[in-house]
């Protein structure tokens, strides 16, 4: 998923927020680094993943890191 991040974040128009489906749930490692992009490119990511929507803004998520 860090990598549909990444493109997503070169062919989005900047300011748009992010939207990434995935089959699995999130791992800790990917959970991390979504959290650390959102802070750094400025823009919210959503994540849903098998379970719940990860809504990741200012580098912190709407799960309060706990899946």
């Amino acid at each position: 998923e860090k990598l549909a991040i990444a493109f997503g974040l070169i062919s989005m128009p900047c300011g748009a927020p992010l939207y990434i489906t995935k089959n699995l749930r999130v791992c800790d490692d990917c959970h991390t680094a979504t959290k650390f992009m959102s802070k750094i490119v400025g823009r919210e990511i959503v994540v849903r993943d098998s379970n719940r929507y990860h809504h990741f803004k200012d580098g912190l998520c709407s799960c309060g890191d706990y899946w």
